[in-house]
């Protein structure tokens, strides 16, 4: 690894996905000295494993594109991929932190050209498909991956695979000597912007995550219909493999319960919506989409979208927060127990698939944090002066959906930028 060179008028930003990078470009184009570190082969975050994403039902593509291009062009900007932080220790405007690289086996003379894949046998599941299908142990995380190389997993080092990727690459781009590096800078700023994960599935026991093949998550279904994706973009059911055009959607899943998730995740009901016209897509007036909610928050111009969704004949609303769900032996498909609220009636209604839309957490435990920090009652970062210039972005912060993450994004900029220009005033 080259020098890694930051002062304390360096802006940290920790987390590559959406939030890190709109945090990273906004302060590098203003000059700042940035310094963006993931800890995964690639920046793009939870966004680019969306299908589309609201207000306007873009394919995030778009906008990554948009922002590797701006990524690229600007010389503030320094990127290290699979680094994480280990360690902070300082005071705001003088923060040395520890930073822990993993190798990857693969160095800057990769082409993306893939030969190592084919050569390896290995595989692995595939965490970019939430563990839907299988990678090979040399893989590009994904399509518009960036770094755009390759990447050794390092369970096949010293195996023969090991071997079989380095014979096959052409342009001496593998590396079986790679360390594990620790590098200390110095930085005025912190953003930190690691962003969430979906709540575990496998905890909501009565909904049968773990036991019941025809029960997705959300983040699952958004895979599905990537044509890039596991089932090359087609609505399938794990069980069988055969198209499923009749679908429940349940809110609330992990959220607004005091067995799980206290907090409204506030993406759920906007990604159900938005899910619903996916099967429409796909089906036209075969599909058949069935949303079982406790209530709806759509705000802003969600309101509108919801008005539309509401008016597809195809698509209905039971309101009712469901209390089980079990499994019809004979054809694999899940059925779902509870009681409509509006009529009071009971229900066990059978679907080909359901999708949970799961709930939003921070993606670091309230125990991981590399210094001191204050955190909310759900594990979120606080605006707080104790602090310091610690702060936090995107989906550490709150549970936003895209705009409002980007929003928040900008807002941590802007306070960093003030920090190291206070430094920056100081030292001049």
């Amino acid at each position: 690894m080259s020098e890694v060179i930051a002062t304390n008028q360096t802006i940290l930003v920790v987390g590559g996905g959406i939030s890190g990078m709109t945090a990273a470009l906004e302060a590098a184009e203003c000059g700042k000295q940035v310094l963006l570190v993931e800890k995964n082969p690639s920046v793009g975050g939870r966004v680019s494993q969306l299908y589309k994403y609201f207000p306007k039902l873009c394919h995030p593509k778009c906008g990554l594109e948009i922002n590797l291009r701006r990524m690229k062009a600007n010389r503030n900007l320094r990127l290290m991929a699979m680094t994480e932080v280990t360690g902070v220790a300082g005071e705001a405007g003088n923060y040395s932190v520890t930073l822990k690289t993993s190798p990857r086996y693969v160095n800057e003379n990769c082409t993306s050209c893939g030969a190592c894949a084919d050569a390896v046998e290995a595989e692995f599941d595939n965490e970019y498909n939430y563990g839907l299908g299988k990678r090979k142990g040399a893989y590009l995380p994904f399509n518009q991956a960036y770094p755009e190389r390759y990447v050794l997993d390092s369970r096949i080092i010293g195996t023969p695979d090991a071997d079989k990727a380095s014979e096959a690459c052409k342009y001496n781009a593998i590396d079986l000597d790679m360390k594990e590096e620790e590098t200390t800078v110095t930085v005025g700023a912190i953003i930190w912007a690691t962003g969430w994960k979906p709540y575990d599935a496998n905890k909501i026991q009565p909904y049968g995550y773990d036991r019941i093949a025809n029960v997705v998550t959300s983040v699952e279904f958004e895979r599905m219909l990537d044509p890039h994706g596991p089932t090359g973009g087609k609505i399938l059911r794990p069980s069988d493999g055969k198209e499923a055009r009749d679908v429940a959607f349940i809110q609330c899943a992990g959220s607004r319960d005091l067995n799980h998730l206290k907090h409204c995740s506030r993406i759920c009901c906007m990604a159900s919506l938005k899910q619903t016209t996916y099967l429409r897509e796909q089906y036209g007036d075969d599909a058949k989409g069935t949303v079982y909610y406790i209530d709806i928050r759509a705000i802003d111009r969600i309101d509108d979208f919801y008005q539309k969704v509401q008016d597809d004949s195809n698509i209905t609303f039971v309101k009712s927060k469901v209390a089980s769900i079990t499994e019809d032996k004979e054809t694999g498909n899940p059925v779902l127990h509870g009681v409509d609220t509006e009529g009071y009636h009971r229900y066990s209604n059978p679907h080909e698939l359901v999708v949970l839309a799961i709930g939003m957490e921070p993606s670091v435990p309230a125990d991981g944090f590399p210094m001191e920090v204050v955190l909310n009652e759900e594990g979120f970062v606080e605006l707080d002066e104790a602090n310091g210039a610690f702060f936090a972005a995107g989906c550490s912060a709150d549970a936003l959906d895209v705009n409002r993450a980007v929003q928040s994004a900008t807002a941590s900029a802007l306070r960093a930028i003030q920090v190291v220009n206070k430094v920056a005033g100081a030292e001049g």
